[in-house]
């Protein structure tokens, strides 16, 4: 209020009490004004305050219109603060195929020795679909086959740093169930490192995304996600160029990793991150279609930098 209004309201106010004393006895007066302080102490706050709550009460929060996708199970989330975005059939159990090499990946990180050569065995060889076609006896630096298996998600190389690292598939398998344990991932169950179809294996987008975030976090993983390609140099043989399987690397620049798979029992998947300033999205994309996943993806991943 102006200091002049305030000034006028003021000498109302004394006015007012003069005329009150004039006419009515003192103690009148003094209790009138007593009622009317208490009234404008403890009535109209409760009053205008509801005035201010009600609206809030009756609001309805906006709700966003996800975009629609074809696949089967969808999780985004904001990787800073884990913040839900995007949501389909989080909870499906379904198998992932070949993206649950980021627990095999992760697993292999954290075991560290990366630069230690690591012989080939022949029972981790010849894994269809997709091979390096390691030889047995050759030997190769640890790092250089998780780059490989994590890049274009060459099957051997998966067998190889398994048998390597825990002793026996089996046992790696147990190793990753106690690390997706250890995750929060109460859904998942895993038989191989590489992601080929077994009876009992399965996992669900919600679980998925606890993986996406771990492997993220780690420094070498997220590395090596965000590899367009390596050169693989075989032992005393040639080097060959090898692109990375995730084509949104290639085609949506927001997009920094992170890994691939497919099987005709899972259909295609993507476990996907993007970044755009400041800020990263993870998304999981399972049971896609061979022609819409890299669509799939990159409208998931679009609307959550965006929401």
């Amino acid at each position: 209020m102006p200091l002049r209004g305030t000034i006028r309201l003021i000498e109302s106010g004394v006015l007012c009490l003069l005329i009150l004393l004039m006419i009515f006895p003192p103690r009148s007066v003094f209790l009138f004004l007593f009622v009317i302080t208490c009234c404008a102490i403890f009535v109209f706050p409760v009053h205008s305050q509801e005035a201010l709550v009600k609206p809030a009460l009756r609001a309805q929060p906006v709700r966003l219109e996800q975009p629609a996708v074809t696949a089967a199970s969808v999780y985004s989330v904001d990787a800073s603060n884990g913040r839900v975005i995007y949501s389909k059939n989080i909870s499906e159990k379904r198998p992932v195929a070949s993206t649950q090499k980021l627990l095999t990946g992760l697993i292999i990180a954290e075991g560290g020795n990366l630069d230690e050569r690591i012989p080939v065995a022949s029972t981790d060889r010849k894994v269809s679909p997709r091979n390096l076609w390691l030889t047995e006896g050759s030997s190769y630096r640890r790092g250089t086959l998780l780059e490989a298996m994590l890049v274009r998600s060459f099957n051997d190389s998966a067998k190889c740093l398994a048998r390597t690292h825990s002793g026996s598939q089996a046992e790696f398998a147990r190793t990753m169930n106690a690390r997706a344990e250890k995750l929060g991932m109460k859904d998942s169950h895993f038989v191989n490192a590489h992601g080929l179809t077994e009876e009992g294996q399965y996992s669900t987008a919600h679980d998925m995304i606890l993986l996406a975030a771990a492997a993220w976090m780690n420094p070498e993983v997220r590395r090596i996600v965000q590899l367009k390609g390596i050169d693989f140099t075989y032992e005393g043989a040639k080097t060959i160029q090898v692109k990375n399987s995730n084509e949104l690397l290639h085609t949506y620049a927001p997009c920094v990793g992170m890994k691939t798979g497919y099987t005709e029992a899972a259909g295609r998947c993507l476990v996907a991150a993007a970044t755009r300033g400041e800020r990263t999205v993870l998304a999981v994309i399972l049971g896609s279609k061979f022609e819409d996943v890299w669509t799939d993806a990159e409208t998931v991943l679009e609307w959550s930098l965006k929401h």
